[in-house]
Formats: C-alpha cells, sequence, structure tokens
C-alpha cells in the first residue's frame, strides 16, 4: 500500500462518511446541518480530485481503486440514510424521498453482493461511464437536500411569531421586506425542488446500472451443466 495524496484523499473521504451522521449527535441544530453540508460539499470534491490526481501524477493504485468506489458508497449510503431522517422530521415521511432512496440503496446492496459472490471474476462488474454519472447526481442531489434540511430550520424559525395569514403569504410567495425571508424563501423552494428532482434521476440512473451489472454477470451465475 501506497501513501500517495490520491490514497489519503480517498480515506479521507471514507472517514468523513459515518461523521455526516454523528454530527447531529454531536452538534445542535442548525449547525450540525451547516457542518453535515461542508463535510459533504468536501468529501464530494475529493472524489473529484483523487482521481484526476492519481491519473495525472500516475499514482494509480491497487489500494486506491479499490479504497474509491468504498469511500463513494459509504458517503452516499450514509448521508441518505440521515436526510431520511432529517427530512423526515422536518416535514414528514415523503414518498418523494423515501422511494429513491429505497431504490439507490437496494441496488448498492445487491451490486455490493454481486461483486463478493463472484470474487475473481467481479472485475467483470468495472465502473460504467453511466455509473460514473449517477454517482456525479446522486451527490448533487445529496448536496441539495443537506441545503433543503438547512433552508427548512431558518424558513420555520424566522416565521415564530407570525399570524395563520402571514405565513400563508410566505408560501405563496409573498414575502415581507421586514422579516427579510426572501432569500431563505428562494433557497427553501428552490433547493427542495432540484434536490427531489435529481434524486429521482439519480435513482432512475442507478437502476439501470443495476440491471446492467447484473445482464453482465448472469454467465458467471448459470449452474454447472
Amino acid at each position: 500500500m501506497r501513501w500517495t495524496l490520491p490514497n489519503i484523499l480517498t480515506l479521507v473521504r471514507l472517514m468523513a462518511a459515518p461523521m455526516v451522521g454523528f454530527v447531529f449527535l454531536l452538534l445542535p441544530r442548525p449547525f450540525a446541518d451547516w457542518v453535515a453540508l461542508i463535510l459533504f460539499m468536501a468529501a464530494s470534491l475529493t472524489d473529484y480530485l483523487d482521481g484526476l490526481l492519481a491519473r495525472k501524477w500516475g499514482q494509480e493504485t491497487r489500494f486506491g481503486a479499490m479504497l474509491d468506489p468504498i469511500a463513494d458508497k459509504a458517503m452516499v449510503v450514509i448521508s441518505l440514510a440521515v436526510l431520511l431522517v432529517i427530512l423526515s422530521l422536518d416535514h414528514g415521511w415523503s414518498a418523494l424521498i423515501l422511494v429513491p432512496v429505497v431504490v439507490i440503496l437496494f441496488r448498492e446492496i445487491f451490486v455490493s453482493g454481486l461483486r463478493e459472490f463472484l470474487g475473481a471474476d467481479g472485475g467483470t462488474l468495472k465502473v460504467t461511464r453511466l455509473a460514473k454519472w449517477k454517482t456525479t447526481l446522486q451527490m448533487v442531489a445529496i448536496g441539495l437536500l443537506f441545503l433543503w434540511g438547512l433552508f427548512t430550520h431558518y424558513f420555520w424559525a424566522l416565521t415564530i411569531g407570525m399570524d395563520a395569514a402571514m405565513i400563508a403569504g410566505v408560501l405563496g410567495g409573498e414575502i415581507p421586506d421586514e422579516f427579510g425571508l426572501i432569500w431563505i424563501e428562494f433557497g427553501y423552494f428552490w433547493s427542495g425542488l432540484a434536490g427531489q428532482m435529481l434524486l429521482w434521476i439519480a435513482a432512475l440512473l442507478t437502476a439501470i446500472t443495476g440491471v446492467d451489472y447484473f445482464l453482465k454477470a448472469r454467465p458467471y451465475l448459470r449452474e454447472e451443466s
């Protein structure tokens, strides 16, 4: 194992994954939301940098090739689990979040099981360009949903003290300037809308890549005659 900078960045991303969840146990909201968002964005950046630097500097290693997809999956799976909790607390359980999350988690478990079963033949399930796109979309969607959770906290905190008519006006887009809610209302609605839309697109690509991997693995799953 070589301790190159790309490998160190990948290891840092792996270590950051559980911290995205633990910060909500260690810190109060909305500070925990800020830390989780920053951790996730920094980890997503290392996902781009480690591969770029490894190729540019000729530092591609077996350790990095093994650890990189594990770090990606850990960050995505843990972040989705955290989002399910915090968004359900903020907005209640919603199929718009739960369904794509279940699809993504099921695919990740299914493909990981395939690779484990195939063992030495698992190389046939190499990461495809479409799989890289779905990972990128997953991370962008998750980042937007963490931002939505952050905006939600401030949005509802700043509506405390308003009467029902004023809150209805805020929700309807009629923002009273004296409350300084214009940027919060914009972020609240658009981060939620964009995050949910991209999560569904990512879930669709995730399902497609899962089917693709299964079809590639089928020859190795046939019973010997």
